[in-house]
């Protein structure tokens, strides 16, 4: 068995070199490591830059922030006739109609009819049946009596009725005391306007009649 002979090193192998290089530490020109502590200045410029980088990102950030906030939705506004109570003037009125009509008798009527829808309810008027002293446009209030044809009921006087301010025409509303074209023309107004008188203190509504005239007129007058 052949001895083995280990081999004398010899310095003038050239990967001795190579090796020796590659375990040789980095160092910089100054004498230290290449991988000693790095900082890093960016300058002031660099800071203006990174500054506004930062508010760029800090605004955006807010306005996400706001347009993803949740949002309160106004309620649906209720319109006045949903809440409003119901009318006071009736649905239906009930009216009379006496004298020369073909049926007479009550008739129901909607709100606002007038004269001459009691009239024609009632089956209409009699041939040859005057009807000069009746206005037919006036608007029916509910409960009344409408006469047609019939003379009409005594004015005020010594032993005589009591007048209707429904009913009463402007004529026979002059012949009251203290109650002139203007004033009987006003009451006709006003009871058009407000479907009619619901008691004789409702006069002291109309203009021009003041305590005084109403004292005169009170116990002369009905509805």
């Amino acid at each position: 068995m052949d001895r083995v002979t280990p081999l004398e090193p010899d310095d003038d192998y050239p990967w001795d070199e190579t090796f020796r290089e590659r375990r040789r530490p980095l160092t910089s020109s100054s004498g230290t490591s290449s991988l000693g502590t790095f900082s890093f200045d960016p300058g002031r410029r660099g800071v203006r830059v990174l500054l506004a980088v930062a508010g760029i990102v800090v605004c955006v950030s807010a306005g996400v922030v706001w347009f993803s906030r949740p949002h309160v939705s106004a309620a649906p506004a209720v319109g006045v006739s949903a809440v409003a109570g119901p009318s006071s003037a009736p649905a239906l009125l009930i009216v009379s109609v006496t004298g020369k009509v073909q049926r007479p008798g009550l008739v129901r009527l909607p709100a606002g009819a007038r004269v001459a829808d009691a009239i024609e309810a009632a089956g209409g008027i009699v041939a040859g049946t005057d009807v000069t002293g009746l206005n037919l446009a006036r608007k029916v209030v509910d409960g009344e009596m409408i006469a047609v044809g019939v003379p009409a009921a005594p004015v005020a006087g010594p032993g005589s009725g009591l007048v209707d301010l429904n009913t009463a025409s402007p004529a026979e509303l002059q012949k009251l005391p203290g109650i002139g074209e203007v004033l009987a023309q006003r009451i006709v107004e006003y009871r058009e306007a407000h479907g009619g008188f619901r008691a004789v203190t409702d006069l002291r509504h109309v203009e021009g009649i003041g305590d005084a005239k109403f004292a005169q007129l009170k116990d002369k007058v009905t509805v």
